[in-house]
């Protein structure tokens, strides 16, 4: 019987047997070429976009959407075989300390990146590898001297990532998760269900005790933008009261969500959701928290939340809306509920596994790879800055007065 190397989507090593359609496509096959117009590859786009193993922050909407709220081209690298798509990776230019960067669209608003492999992608060996990134350097020729994949997993859910030799760093920030098993109970007794319940019980009784409320998720389209904007301001003002940066405040990052709210269901896939709290009673319409969610086949994301504690903040209207939100992915059949970037306090209460990410730095000209050691300095620095939590919070003050209208904090950074 015969050998054959493992595609991306499968463990690695070697099994016997005659693959299926002639076996797995090498990397080494690969034929690079790059566009700037989405739509000519739109359909073999969304067909690597729906694999499992590819993260939904390269999808074609998410992307087109950060395109077209940006007004900045996309320069899409695409990897042939025999007149096969097997890869996709999209990025936008930025101009940035004296060179050109390409990244991911979506920056630091991705909560974990891939870029698109098919599953028929043969695991690359290290000269794979280098000829890959010659061809690369090749597609994105007088385009990019500095290509940047942050925020890569190197294994994601029982699968090694293709590039996950060429991992240049630790990402500065860990994601963290929470296992959705068969059922809400059983979820729940990962943690400490009875506290959990308990809990769940107190905050509904102490809103029921003015009047109750809804678990509301948007669906009409002027409710969703409305619930959006409210986001906006809710999380611009919570940033305020603790010296924060506002990542949101942008509009061009304000329109990035709202097109992404336009984008309809695919059965339960969306790139973008509304939950919230709404009460009744006495204060009857008040909002005391939102939430978005995103989701691709069993993941959903936590994409960002926010609360007001203006009107009984001993409620926890926030954990009270997790709570919901979990119980509804168990009942709709996702597999793990994702809490996105960032070490927060009710991140790790919810959830049982961290994430560690990493980052790809490829040079592309001599700018490039006079850029990539102060990018990993940069990377270093905050590293050991998130060490020290009473240093961070100073400096995240100081970058507060200093450029309000343009934090570069992740979502996740803030409280």
């Amino acid at each position: 019987m015969g050998q054959r190397k493992i595609q991306y989507g499968e463990q690695t090593g070697t099994v016997p047997g005659k693959p299926e359609h002639g076996g797995p496509a090498l990397f080494a096959e690969l034929r690079l070429v790059s566009t700037s117009d989405p739509h000519s590859l739109e359909a073999e786009w969304r067909r690597l976009a729906a694999l499992p193993a590819n993260s939904l922050h390269q999808g074609f909407e998410w992307c087109l959407a950060w395109r077209q709220a940006h007004g900045r081209e996309l320069v899409i690298v695409q990897g042939v075989v025999n007149g096969r798509t097997l890869l996709v990776l999209p990025f936008e230019i930025i101009e940035e300390k004296g060179g050109r960067i390409a990244r991911f669209p979506g920056d630091r608003f991705n909560n974990i990146n891939t870029g698109l492999f098919d599953a028929d992608l043969a695991m690359p060996d290290a000269e794979e590898l280098q000829n890959f990134v010659y061809a690369l350097r090749l597609a994105l020729k007088d385009k990019a001297d500095l290509v940047v994949l942050d925020n890569i997993p190197l294994d994601w859910r029982g699968v090694r990532y293709p590039l996950a030799d060429l991992a240049t760093i630790e990402n500065q920030n860990h994601s963290f998760q929470l296992p959705l098993l068969t059922s809400f109970e059983a979820t729940i007794a990962q943690l400490n269900a009875k506290s959990r319940r308990k809990k769940f019980r107190s905050s509904s009784r102490k809103l029921e005790a003015i009047g109750g409320y809804d678990h509301v998720i948007a669906t009409d389209s002027r409710e969703r933008h409305a619930l959006l904007d409210l986001f906006f301001q809710q999380k611009g003002e919570r940033l305020t009261m603790f010296g924060l940066p506002d990542v949101f405040q942008a509009p061009d990052i304000r329109d990035f969500f709202h097109r992404l709210l336009d984008v309809p269901l695919d059965g339960y896939d969306t790139p973008l959701l509304l939950h919230a709290i709404r009460l009744h009673g006495e204060h009857d319409g008040h909002v005391a928290a939102i939430a978005a969610l995103s989701r691709k086949g069993d993941h959903v994301i936590c994409q960002f939340s926010s609360i007001d504690e203006s009107i009984c903040p001993e409620a926890s209207p926030g954990e009270l809306l997790f709570w919901l939100m979990i119980e509804r992915s168990c009942r709709e059949g996702a597999s793990v509920f994702d809490f996105g970037l960032g070490d927060q306090p009710y991140k790790r209460n919810w959830c049982t596994q961290e994430t560690v990410q990493h980052d790809i730095l490829l040079p592309l000209t001599w700018r490039g790879a006079l850029m990539r050691p102060l990018l990993l300095g940069v990377t270093k620095a905050k590293v050991a800055v998130k060490r020290y939590p009473y240093l961070y919070s100073m400096l995240q003050r100081w970058r507060a007065g200093r450029c309000p209208r343009a934090g570069k904090a992740t979502a996740s950074d803030a409280p």
